[in-house]
């Protein structure tokens, strides 16, 4: 999977930030990125950072945690759960940085 350009960042509503990148791949393997371990701990999170931990329990209601670690060694807990499953084209998650966050933040991938 190669990404064949830059990232493109819209704001269509106070609400909505809209990032869209293009990726020379096919569909399923995009969708696969997004969720299988052991590729999200290929790509995931800046550059210098780790994904230490990664689980995923990919269904509708199922939930995801990942740990990713910094390069001073300090660790940040994400977590969220899925709303809408299409494979391969869309997923639709929350995403949450801290437990008093309830509600999260609403994710969704067109792929």
């Amino acid at each position: 999977m190669r990404n064949t350009g830059t990232l493109t960042v819209t704001t269509p509503t106070d609400r909505e930030i809209v990032m869209t990148r293009i990726f020379d791949a096919p569909r399923d393997l995009v969708f696969d990125a997004l969720t299988r371990p052991d590729l999200l701990r290929r790509w995931y999170g800046p550059r210098g950072y780790q994904l230490v931990q990664c689980e995923i329990d990919l269904r509708v209601g199922g939930s995801w945690r990942f740990v990713v670690r910094a390069p001073d060694s300090s660790e940040m807990v994400l977590r969220g759960s899925y709303l809408r499953i299409d494979r391969p084209g869309c997923l639709v998650d929350t995403a949450r940085r801290r437990p008093e966050f309830r509600h999260g933040t609403r994710c969704r991938a067109g792929i």
